[in-house]
C-alpha cells in the first residue's frame, strides 16, 4: 500500500511494530504502537481486537520490513487483511504526509550498526597502521554479528540498551499494549 493510497482512506487501522525509542521519535498521527515482539508473542490476541472489516489494517515501521514481518504474524493466526505501508515511515514523510514528532533518538539497530561498523573501521585501520594484531578486533565484530544472526540475538544491541540515554524510552508491557488496542486507543502506551 503506497502512502497516498494510505492517506485516502477513511478510519483507517495504522498498527506501528517499530521500537518505543523510534516510535516516540516520529508516528503517524492517530497510530497504535505495538512493538514487533509484542506482536509476535500476542498474536493471536491481538488479532482479535484487530480483526475489524470496516477499518482497513495497516501495518508501518521504517522502511516495510518489521511490518511485513507483523502481516506475516497475524496472517498465521487468520488475520490475512492487512496491508504493509509501502517504505514505511520514512516513506510517509517523503510523501509530505504528517506526522507527530518527539524526542528524536537513534534506533538500537543503528546505534548496533555504528559501533559495529566503527569497530572494524578501527580495527582495519590499526591493523595497518599500529600493529597487525588489531585486524583481531574485525575479526571478532565479524565473528560475533554472524553468531548474532544465527542465534537472532544481539550482545551488543542488549549492552547499547542499558546506557542512560536508551533507557529513557522504554518499550510497553504487553498486557498495556493489548489493553490499548481493545479500547481503540492509538498513540503511545502510557
Amino acid at each position: 500500500m503506497t502512502p497516498d493510497a494510505l492517506r485516502e482512506w477513511s478510519e483507517p487501522l495504522v498498527v506501528d511494530v517499530r521500537s518505543a525509542a523510534e516510535f516516540e521519535a516520529q508516528h503517524i498521527r492517530g497510530s497504535y504502537h505495538v512493538p514487533l515482539n509484542t506482536l509476535a508473542e500476542h498474536a493471536a490476541e491481538l488479532a482479535r481486537h484487530l480483526d475489524d472489516p470496516s477499518s482497513p489494517l495497516v501495518l508501518v515501521c521504517q522502511s516495510g520490513v518489521r511490518a511485513e514481518q507483523g502481516r506475516r504474524h497475524l496472517a498465521t493466526v487468520g488475520l490475512d487483511r492487512a496491508h504493509v505501508l509501502d517504505g514505511g515511515v520514512a516513506a510517509w514523510t517523503a510523501a509530505g504526509h504528517e506526522v507527530v514528532r518527539g524526542r528524536t533518538a537513534w534506533a538500537l539497530e543503528r546505534q548496533v550498526r555504528l559501533v559495529a561498523g566503527s569497530l572494524v573501521l578501527t580495527g582495519i585501520l590499526g591493523g595497518r597502521l599500529v600493529t597487525p594484531k588489531l585486524r583481531l578486533l574485525a575479526g571478532g565484530i565479524g565473528a560475533g554479528l554472524t553468531f548474532s544472526a544465527l542465534s537472532n540475538t544481539c550482545a551488543m544491541g542488549s549492552a547499547l540498551a542499558k546506557l542512560p540515554f536508551n533507557r529513557d524510552v522504554t518499550e510497553p508491557a504487553a498486557e498495556a499494549v493489548v489493553e490499548q488496542v481493545r479500547r481503540r486507543e492509538p498513540g503511545p502506551v502510557r
